[in-house]
């Protein structure tokens, strides 16, 4: 599955404890990552710098759903159940 334009729901539901260019305390669940672009890309996307968290999240049918609304949703969820 290829990712949905201008989504960047991954990039913005899930909390990540490692640094990420620009954010070097990682980032809070539900604030967009600085890498994020205007189409909702990640500018660091296949470069060494990119936390390896965002790198497993592979998009899915399950995780996106059929809309942003949707991933965020899931992915809410997902931060909930696995929360310390």
């Amino acid at each position: 599955m290829q990712c949905r334009d201008n989504c960047g729901a991954c990039c913005t539901a899930p909390s990540i404890t490692s640094p990420i260019p620009g954010m070097p305390d990682g980032k809070p669940a539900g604030v967009p990552c600085v890498q994020l672009d205007q189409d909702q890309r990640c500018r660091i996307f296949g470069r060494p710098e990119r936390p390896a968290f965002c790198g497993g999240l592979q998009p899915s049918a399950e995780m996106c759903g059929s809309s942003r609304v949707q991933a965020i949703h899931w992915l809410d969820a997902l931060e909930r159940a696995t929360a310390p």
